[in-house]
């Protein structure tokens, strides 16, 4: 009996001991579970991919408090060689975000980053990776890419909103961009309603941007895919505002914190105005600000302007010397509409025909209109003599109230038959195709991702 009763015992012991063990691992795993918990919970939104060159990267992050920020980055195909950028500290001044800048990489890569926040790493449940520019100048033919736009982001939150049905919904379709894995993604002004609530002071306007970069849906698409941005008028300040608003420098440097563009306007702190140009393969992208320089429009006396003398030089002098095959001028209100309703170039006619016509004297090839605003989507032409035909492609909105389906019967003499939709919609465009044969194909989809139209233009088409 007693040989029969020690391994019994023995066993007894075993079993206690196992537990116990179990419950250190348990308790292990909590402790551990409750720290990445604790770093994700003072993640506010992000991360971002801002631009992306060669050597150099930067991805934005914002914490809810004072807080340690990092990242560690390596290229997919050399994992064991981990990178990481110095530790940032977010303030409240800065609406406690960061910028974070990654300047080991080597072109062509595509790497994977995490972020360490007070050194503790956080756990996302989506893709964190972004891609280092080619080096394929005097090499080979540029590489296809495509990019991701839309226009008109608004965020509901109803202690502040107007009465009556939410403004915005939708929200969904940030993940039907992200399900497309464009390359970039240009987000084309009104990316953030200001409301009444908000303009007056940086508190307003820094809630407010927080506010509708929060949002669960939109994370995975920063995350992966290069992200630059313009602003129209409820970025800027109230609806259809101008450079009389008393705050565009508190605006402006909103815009500057929460976004990650190469540059911002003019001035020795980049303090004027938020445009500016970057390039992707055989493209390169000008990004105007609508707002900033605009004159008022119930002012009778004094010149009549959008852009601008100093930004509208820029923008000539950057055209003229600009090598890429495409040239798009990303603004936020309408070109070529024949329509003078709403955000339309029309209200501004000298300005409007000096800008055409500096296109067309100084002889600028492969220019295209990208627009947004209207809370609608449609492609104008404007046929021109002896000349190639200049394109104006609106789409808009993303998850703001849509127009009135009276404007799919605007008189806009440039229309392109059938390109008009009046819904919550995204546009893609790729760049595809050899030196020879190099094509822009547009793509307009609704919330869901499903392709509503689709339009090719080839490169010599454009010369």
């Amino acid at each position: 009996m007693l040989y029969m009763a020690a391994p019994s015992c023995h066993l007894s012991e075993f079993i206690s001991k196992f537990i116990a063990m179990k419950k250190s691992v348990l308790v292990l795993f909590l402790m551990f579970s409750a720290v990445g918990f604790s770093q994700n919970s003072l993640l506010q939104s992000g991360p971002m991919v801002g631009y992306c060159e060669m050597t150099e990267a930067v991805i934005w992050v914002q914490t809810n408090k004072a807080a340690s920020v990092k990242i560690s980055y390596f290229a997919l195909d050399n994992p064991s060689k981990v990178f990481k950028t110095k530790n940032q500290t977010s303030e409240k001044e800065n609406g406690y975000t960061n910028h974070l800048i990654l300047d080991e990489l080597e072109p062509g890569k595509k790497y994977q980053y995490t972020v360490y926040i007070n050194d503790k790493k956080v756990e996302l449940p989506y893709e964190t990776s972004f891609s280092s520019k080619k080096l394929w100048q005097w090499r080979e033919d540029a590489p296809d890419f495509t990019l991701a736009f839309g226009s008109c982001m608004y965020i509901n939150e109803p202690k502040v909103d107007r009465p009556g049905k939410p403004y915005g919904s939708g929200y969904s379709i940030f993940e039907s961009i992200a399900k497309k894995n464009p390359n970039l993604m240009i987000w084309g002004g009104d990316n953030s309603y200001l409301r009444e609530v908000d303009w007056d002071s940086k508190t307003g306007i820094y809630h407010r941007n927080t506010h509708s970069r929060s949002i669960k849906e939109i994370q995975p698409l920063l995350a992966k895919t290069q992200n630059f941005a313009i602003w129209d008028d409820h970025d800027f300040g109230p609806d259809n505002s101008d450079r009389s608003f008393y705050n565009k420098h508190l605006t402006q440097k909103a815009f500057k914190d929460f976004w990650a563009n190469k540059s911002y306007g003019i001035g020795a702190d980049q303090n004027e105005g938020v445009f500016s140009t970057f390039n992707w393969g055989d493209a390169q992208f000008f990004l105007l600000d609508d707002r900033f320089f605009r004159s008022p429009d119930a002012r009778i006396t004094g010149e009549k302007t959008m852009l601008g003398t100093t930004q509208f030089e820029w923008l000539i002098d950057a055209l003229s010397t600009s090598d890429a095959g495409f040239k798009i001028i990303v603004i936020g209100g309408q070109v070529l509409n024949s329509v003078v309703d709403s955000e339309n170039y029309g209200h501004f006619p000298e300005e409007k025909e000096k800008l055409l016509e500096e296109i067309t004297n100084n002889k600028i090839k492969g220019v295209f209109f990208l627009s947004g605003d209207r809370h609608f989507a449609e492609l104008s032409m404007l046929a021109r003599e002896n000349t190639y035909p200049l394109y104006d492609w609106t789409v808009s909105p993303l998850t703001a109230g849509t127009a009135s389906k009276k404007v799919l019967t605007e008189a806009n003499k440039y229309k392109v038959e059938g390109s008009a939709f009046v819904q919550n919609n995204f546009g893609t465009i790729s760049f595809l195709g050899s030196k020879e044969e190099r094509r822009m194909e547009l793509r307009l989809f609704d919330i869901s991702g499903i392709e509503l139209w689709t339009k090719t233009i080839l490169k010599k088409e454009l010369e």
